[in-house]
């Protein structure tokens, strides 16, 4: 006799395109539920889900969720939803992306990844490691891995490494028994409204970690080093290129195709370490900082440092993190996820660190009204490792909100501000032709943003 679990539940996701949602419904009909959802527009994630025999409708209407028994709504929907309105009405059970995770992966050991940025990196560089284990975790990210060409995998073992999502709160109810806090920063400010509130609930994250786990922090950050101070039993071990770090980053070189580390680790009760020539092929101290969290974690439960360094060096990368897409008239065109300004100076310092000569040219589009708000000046001081920025259209994602300043000027202060060339573009087409009249010879040209300018980069060539 075959005992399935929720035999009975229809879950519908509302929003299901999103790469969170998305990734969680392809986990949970790995694991027998029945799913299914709806989103506004068809997407690469959709198609995903739609191989996988998951049921998507597009649009959202109240009669989606008809046989619907329990409703999973992503951060970015809103009140008035529809699906959200019925659902309400007929007192369905109703849970964020966050919450239905933690339900899911309350019986594994998780390996739980979050912070402001650097979370999908960090993510996938453990499953790179983990890939050259016996161990075959659950994989659960918010971007897609390369060597998966998926953002989730439903693994043999009961392990489980995922990306915790801080935007909405819902992080604190993911069961941690490794976490890792690559940075706190000031972002999704709609929600938190202050740098501590968001600091608080860090420490309730942390706090919960039981004792036969641990946390890991990167002290080469501000605010993670102000959470260390309110934090009662020390259950954590620190990483990063600050010389206190119990995994410390030192001996950096950068070159175009890889970055290469040595690693010293002190820790409590143990024999001090040295791992050597460290390799990994990605730009910039920041995705050292990330490959040295997986480093931690992975030597922590007794992965060998000749499987971590393996593991390492072969990773395949994650797709909208500096991916070359192609060449133009000697010109190289790379998309890159950036959207927050500490991503954009990140991204930018890893470049300038290893093309000295080539001319850097970012095309942004600022991602929601609500952050181009609150991280103006931030924004306007964010590019100065670039030669010129080529500013898109806001992406409102949906947002209805009034911007409250002039657009034009907010041009004139990254020319200001950052010291750079400026032009202003309305659409993808203005984009090409810019690209045809100006970009040849050796330079770099980088899409940054959350919002359309992934597909504008990609749709290039076709258009010049």
């Amino acid at each position: 006799m075959k005992i399935e679990l929720a035999k009975t539940e229809i879950i519908h996701f509302v929003g299901i395109g999103g790469i969170g949602m998305s990734g969680l419904s392809l986990i949970m009909k790995g694991m027998g539920f029945s799913v299914q959802g709806s989103d506004i527009s068809n997407n690469k994630n959709i198609d995903r889900l739609k191989k996988n025999k998951i049921k998507v409708l597009i649009g959202h209407k109240k009669k989606n969720i008809k046989k619907t028994t329990i409703l999973v709504v992503s951060s970015a929907i809103k009140k008035n939803n529809p699906e959200l309105v019925e659902a309400k009405k007929k007192q369905l059970p109703i849970y964020k992306r966050g919450e239905m995770l933690a339900h899911i992966v309350s019986l594994t050991k998780n390996i739980v990844v979050t912070g402001s940025h650097g979370k999908t990196t960090t993510t996938s560089l453990l499953d790179a490691i983990f890939s050259k284990t016996q161990l075959d975790p659950t994989i659960i990210n918010g971007g897609v891995l390369n060597s998966l060409k998926n953002s989730a995998k439903l693994g043999k073992s009961d392990w489980c490494i995922l990306e915790a999502d801080e935007s909405d709160g819902s992080f604190v109810h993911v069961p941690a028994t490794y976490s890792i806090i690559t940075n706190i920063d000031r972002e999704h400010m709609d929600f938190y409204k202050s740098v501590n509130d968001l600091k608080k609930l860090f420490i309730k994250f942390m706090n919960k970690v039981p004792s036969f786990g641990k946390s890991f922090i990167c002290i080469d950050d501000k605010y993670n080093n102000e959470l260390l101070q309110n934090i009662k039993i020390k259950n954590y071990y620190t990483y990063g290129t600050n010389s206190k770090s119990q995994f410390y980053i030192k001996n950096i070189k950068q070159a175009k195709e890889f970055s290469e580390f040595d690693l010293s680790i002190k820790l409590p009760g143990k024999k001090n370490t040295l791992i050597k020539k460290i390799k990994i092929p990605l730009l910039g101290i920041h995705n050292i900082r990330n490959s040295t969290a997986a480093i931690a974690v992975a030597s922590t439960i007794g992965i060998s440092k000749e499987i971590i360094k393996q593991g390492l060096k072969e990773f395949k990368g994650v797709q909208r993190r500096f991916n070359k897409i192609f060449t133009y008239r000697e010109t190289n065109f790379y998309d890159d996820y950036a959207h927050h300004p500490t991503e954009i100076k990140e991204v930018l310092n890893g470049v300038k660190a290893v093309y000295k000569k080539e001319e850097i040219i970012c095309v942004f589009q600022p991602h929601r009204i609500s952050r181009l708000k609150d991280l103006k000046k931030e924004f306007s001081l964010s590019f100065k490792k670039a030669d010129t920025v080529i500013l898109c259209p806001i992406y409102t994602a949906g947002e209805k909100l009034k911007l409250g300043f002039n657009y034009n000027n907010f041009a004139k202060d990254i020319i200001k501000n950052s010291k750079v060339n400026l032009f202003l573009i309305n659409d993808q087409y203005q984009l090409a032709k810019f690209v045809k009249s100006n970009i040849y010879g050796k330079k770099i040209v980088i899409g940054m943003g959350a919002g359309s300018i992934s597909n504008w980069i990609r749709e290039l060539p076709k258009l010049i």
